[in-house]
């Protein structure tokens, strides 16, 4: 189902169009410009969409590189249906990425041939569940060969380390995503970079990208005991 502004309520241009717009409300909050979208101004819907639109996209391209789009528009159609979207009980960030890995896992639900919630895809790899070609041959080295690694690992680990590192959410914000408890989201962490780790040495890494792989690795490890602390 396409991304329409009838069906979103929202003025009758794509995200990313809306710079008019912006001046005037990029200072105010999520939740003031959820408000004032909820009570009808399409403008207020647009700059929040805006505002998160570039993340939605790559939580998407980073597992199922072509359907990213289709991904995002029906994630937004859920944010926009405001008898059963975001009731203000986290910040919108973390609602968005909530709805969006729920979107996820129906997608590959879908593509598994099981339409059980019970069906456990989060504990399925990306390269599992969709097998074929990269769709990154065109991005810099280091970043289709992490891309290649995250995607070897258990899907609901590999949404955390992108969120973790690439949209900075941090331990509350991944409980509430991911339904689990902080303590749990903590353990995923650790885990998930060691086996980051061990699925980046099975890979033909070039000479030219070594390097950048290994401070990269470092940066995050770096990162995760500073946010963290030590593991438990």
């Amino acid at each position: 189902m396409a991304w329409t502004p009838s069906r979103c309520g929202l003025a009758s241009r794509r995200p990313g169009s809306f710079s008019d717009i912006f001046v005037r409300l990029d200072a105010e909050d999520d939740k003031a410009l959820y408000a004032r979208w909820r009570d009808g101004d399409r403008d207020a819907g647009a700059a929040l969409i805006e505002r998160h639109y570039d993340s939605l996209y790559r939580f998407f391209r980073t597992k199922v590189g072509p359907d990213a789009d289709d991904l995002v528009q029906r994630t937004v159609l859920i944010c926009a249906d405001h008898e059963r979207g975001f009731r203000g009980e986290s910040s919108f960030r973390t609602y968005v990425f909530a709805v969006a890995r729920n979107v996820l896992l129906e997608f590959f639900r879908s593509r598994t041939k099981s339409s059980s919630r019970d069906s456990d895809v989060s504990a399925s790899a990306v390269a599992e569940m969709s097998p074929g070609p990269s769709t990154f041959a065109a991005e810099r080295g280091e970043f289709r060969l992490l891309v290649m690694a995250l995607q070897q690992l258990p899907l609901d680990i590999q949404v955390t380390l992108e969120l973790f590192y690439w949209e900075d959410l941090g331990v509350g914000e991944l409980a509430k995503v991911l339904a689990i408890p902080p303590g749990t989201v903590k353990s995923r962490l650790y885990r998930g970079r060691e086996l980051l780790r061990e699925a980046m040495a099975k890979i033909d890494v070039p000479a030219d990208d070594a390097a950048s792989i290994r401070l990269l690795l470092a940066d995050w490890a770096a990162q995760m005991q500073r946010r963290l602390g030590p593991a438990e």
